[in-house]
């Protein structure tokens, strides 16, 4: 049980930073207006370059929760999950600090929740 509830949140910590990829990369001038309301509309332009780099950042963090899928050794698999779900817990972190209060709930917190099952599945 405890095993299928940490592949799972794993698995959505994985998606919510490839749709975050996506956002920043592809749709930063159409949906990422809508989604980030704080940013004057006039800024977008000029900072697609910026936003394209944080989303190929958000995929790293994507394509390694995703390995972790694929590797057979239950300790290695724990290994790379911790490493990325925890490089995703302080970059959520840092985020509500610095940027906006809600990315620590909508980021650190769901990787966080993961982390503990990942322990606790050790």
């Amino acid at each position: 049980m405890i095993a299928t509830l940490t592949s799972v949140l794993t698995a959505l910590v994985a998606l919510e930073h490839l749709y975050i990829l996506w956002l920043e990369m592809f749709a930063w001038e159409t949906a990422g207006k809508k989604t980030f309301r704080s940013l004057p509309e006039h800024l977008f332009t000029p900072t697609r370059g910026l936003a394209a780099n944080q989303g190929l950042y958000n995929g790293f963090l994507s394509a390694g929760l995703i390995w972790s899928f694929f590797i057979t050794d239950p300790q290695w698999m724990a290994n790379i999950r911790l490493f990325f779900l925890g490089c995703v817990v302080v970059a959520g972190i840092f985020g509500g600090i610095t940027a906006a209060r809600k990315i620590f709930f909508v980021q650190a917190v769901p990787a966080l929740l993961a982390l503990i099952f990942v322990i606790c599945s050790l």
